[in-house]
């Protein structure tokens, strides 16, 4: 198989690290993997207070694509909010990307504001869903923002329920404090269907996820019209802990597909 370069981004509170068990199995295959903490995760220096948008939290995805050779096409890979950092991309380097995989992420449209696909996530997930998060303001009075720092007894019984006890330790010790970046989404402008909407959209749906729930996975999957559509049966939120294997299969799947 051709050499395709994987560039991945995390999901909020979580890591480059996360994608540790995926990276060895793709390079195996023969692939380029790039993985990228965005701003204020992983080891990135920054702190969640310093960041007051989804352009800012996704400056270290806007900087590696940027410096990527001309001609050269990466597949994008996101998961949970991550799928907002890929949006962000999409916008502005459209020409850059194979196809965009969303992992249980979100996934805006172009018809509303970025912030609708939240909204219509918080409609259906009642305040006491997040169990132990903590939500704290932060910003200035013209410029809000709310961090979210996931608790341990969601991140056991939500997020990573399926996954090995090895895992959800190592998630609870190297976890941050992120954000959702609610007002800023709703302020920003929707994104274009010349930019965003032309770039090829797979999706891969987690069956027994309680983070981002099935029904509301193939809801925005509808919402969007994304006909490139994978299952992991069996896996909860985090299938690069619970199933790698089979996310695995799902990515060889997408480099063919992009070949």
């Amino acid at each position: 198989m051709e050499q395709k370069h994987f560039v991945f981004v995390h999901g909020a509170c979580h890591g480059a690290w996360s994608w540790f068990k995926i990276k060895p199995l793709l390079e195996a295959a023969g692939h380029r993997v790039t993985l990228l903490d965005m701003a204020a995760s992983g080891i990135h220096r920054k702190v969640i207070q310093d960041v007051h948008s989804i352009v800012d939290y996704s400056e270290p995805l806007l900087k590696a694509m940027a410096c990527l050779p001309p001609n050269q096409k990466v597949i994008l890979v996101g998961h949970s909010l991550g799928g907002f950092n890929l949006a962000v991309a999409m916008e502005r380097f459209p020409d850059k990307i194979a196809a965009s995989v969303f992992v249980a992420a979100f996934v805006p449209d172009t018809n509303h504001k970025p912030s609708y696909v939240l909204d219509q996530y918080n409609e259906q997930t009642p305040l006491e869903a997040w169990l132990d998060t903590q939500f704290s303001p932060y910003g200035t009075e013209a410029e809000p923002s709310t961090s979210m720092f996931f608790g341990p007894n969601f991140v056991a019984k939500k997020l990573y329920q399926l996954s090995p006890p090895e895992d959800l330790a190592l998630g609870l010790s190297l976890l941050r404090p992120s954000s959702l970046f609610m007002q800023d989404l709703s302020k920003a402008n929707n994104f274009s269907k010349q930019k965003y909407g032309s770039v090829k959209k797979v999706y891969i749906v987690c069956t027994e996820d309680k983070g981002i729930p099935e029904e509301f996975q193939k809801w925005m999957i509808h919402n969007v019209g994304i006909e490139n559509v994978m299952e992991i049966n069996g896996s909860d939120h985090m299938p690069m802990f619970c199933k790698p294997r089979q996310l695995l299969h799902c990515l060889l799947q997408v480099a063919v597909s992009c070949a």
